[in-house]
Formats: C-alpha cells, sequence, structure tokens
C-alpha cells in the first residue's frame, strides 16, 4: 500500500513537471509572458543574457541551478521526503523544457497568457495536493514557517513584483500586464485544485486522539488542542483535535487520518492569522 502510494506520488509529480514544461515552452516563453517564483527569475535571466551578453542559457537550466541551494536548506531544515520530490520535479521540468521544443501555440498573447498559466497551475496544484512542490519559493516558504511564523506571502509578493516589473522594462507595460494576468489565472486554478492559504486550521472529531496525537507528532512539527466532544445522534464520547498546519503539511495529514482512523470527521478551514507559538515544543 505504502509502495503504492509513493508511485502514484511520482507519476503525479512528473506529470506536473511535463504540464509545467508544456506550459513555458509552447505558451508563455514564445509570448514573453513570465510564470511565477523562480520560474520567472529563470525566464528572466535567461531573456537578459540572451538579448543583452554574447551567452545564453536555457530557462530549463537556470531553474535547475537556481533550486539548487534551496533544496540544500530543505534538505537540513524541512525533511527528506518533501525535500526530494521537489528536486525531482525541478530536475523533470528541466529535463522536459530541454526536450520539448519553443514553438508558438497562438499568436494571440492572451491566450498564451491565460492557457499557460492555466496549465503551469494544474501543474502545480497536483504536485501540491500529492504533498510535494514544485522547488523554489514553496521549499523557503516551508523553512520559513518551520523556523519562525512569517509572512511567507510577503515574499511571494514581492519576488513577483519584480517579475513583473522587469517584464514591463524589457517588452513595455503591455507584457506586463499579460503576466500579471497569468499570475491571476494561476493562482485561481491553484486555489481550486488544492489551496493558495499559507495556513489552514484542521478540526479533527476522533474516538482514536491518543493514537492521532502519537502520528503527528511523529511527523510533523505541529501543536495539537483537545476538546471535548459528544456526538448528537450516539451521544459517544470523543475528542475534537484542533491543529494550524501550512498548505505543504496537508497531503500527510489527511494520510495519517486515514492511516489511524478512517472514521474520523475532518474540517480544513482557511486561517486568516495566528497569534502566539506556532510550533511543537
Amino acid at each position: 500500500m505504502i509502495i503504492w502510494l509513493e508511485v502514484k506520488k511520482f507519476a503525479i509529480v512528473i506529470f506536473g513537471a511535463l504540464l509545467n514544461a508544456i506550459a513555458l515552452n509552447l505558451f508563455l516563453i514564445p509570448a514573453n509572458v513570465y510564470a511565477s517564483g523562480f520560474t520567472g527569475i529563470a525566464q528572466l535571466i535567461s531573456t537578459t543574457l540572451t538579448q543583452y551578453t554574447p551567452f545564453s542559457i536555457s530557462t530549463g537550466i537556470l531553474l535547475f541551478l537556481l533550486n539548487i541551494p534551496v533544496t540544500i536548506l530543505g534538505w537540513k531544515k524541512v525533511g527528506k521526503s518533501f525535500t526530494v520530490y521537489s528536486f525531482v520535479s525541478v530536475a523533470a521540468t528541466t529535463i522536459f523544457l530541454e526536450l520539448i521544443p519553443i514553438y508558438r501555440m497562438s499568436q494571440d498573447i492572451l491566450l498564451n497568457a491565460v492557457f499557460g498559466g492555466v496549465i503551469a497551475a494544474i501543474g502545480v496544484g497536483l504536485t501540491l495536493k500529492w504533498g510535494a512542490s514544485t522547488g523554489g519559493l514553496d521549499i523557503v516558504a516551508m523553512v520559513l514557517s518551520r523556523m519562525k511564523d512569517k509572512p511567507v506571502g510577503t515574499y511571494f509578493f514581492l519576488l513577483n513584483a519584480v517579475i513583473i516589473t522587469t517584464a514591463g522594462l524589457l517588452y513595455g507595460g503591455e507584457k506586463a500586464l499579460y503576466t500579471m494576468v497569468t499570475l491571476y489565472a494561476s493562482t485561481r486554478v491553484i486555489d481550486a485544485i488544492h489551496t493558495r492559504h499559507e495556513k489552514l486550521t484542521a478540526m479533527i472529531v476522533t474516538k482514536k486522539a491518543a493514537d492521532l496525537k502519537q502520528a503527528i507528532h511523529s511527523k510533523l512539527v505541529r501543536g495539537i488542542t483537545t476538546v471535548p466532544a459528544k456526538g448528537a445522534f450516539t451521544n459517544e464520547e470523543k475528542e475534537m483535535m484542533i491543529i494550524v498546519i501550512t498548505r505543504y503539511e496537508l497531503f500527510d495529514l489527511e494520510q495519517i487520518i486515514k492511516e489511524v482512523d478512517p472514521n474520523a470527521f475532518t474540517n480544513i478551514v482557511q486561517t486568516t492569522g495566528i497569534f502566539g507559538f506556532f510550533r511543537k515544543d
């Protein structure tokens, strides 16, 4: 069962990388429209080198190089499984970017911006849903969430602002606006498939609270609050466990609950802000 789950997870990560490469080489790169995060930065550096220097490095190679220090950081601070799958995603994206030729599917820049953003977001959303990431800022956000409760959304916003501004300077304001369309489309699709919320609150009603607490603490660095609960129809004594997690830990939490208590009732809600210590002692 565990081996089959890992095989499915690996296949999803590879498929997500393929979609990301298709979005870049067939839609975004030919239209000079940029993706978000490290992918967009790799696009910018590749374009700048090609236009203003005698050197030329592909977006895929640059994406791989940018992710090397981030992967090392993730390996030390986050965990081996999450980091390995994230690195596999980046490596597979790089390979697909080198294999798939750059070809403009449409002359309409709006179609390129929308379809490129949507296709890339499907790949990212599926990867996140299965407990991995596409590397880059996702790993940085995970590290920050493990160390301190820092507003990682600010870093995403600032980096994307740099991408949009640079796109405007290189290709004019129109290209910057189309880049914003891509970022908006990506955000909406990822939100539909997984979640864009950095933090989530899980409320778990279970009769196996002790076993569930032990299983969660063995894998997630998170505190848990328990509240006595009673079933309204059965009058059975239960406990409600309240835990705040990051979006990157949602897959692991789901698997733990399915393994320990498949009959548990879990409600996942958006967390807009927290006060206090966001770690397990």
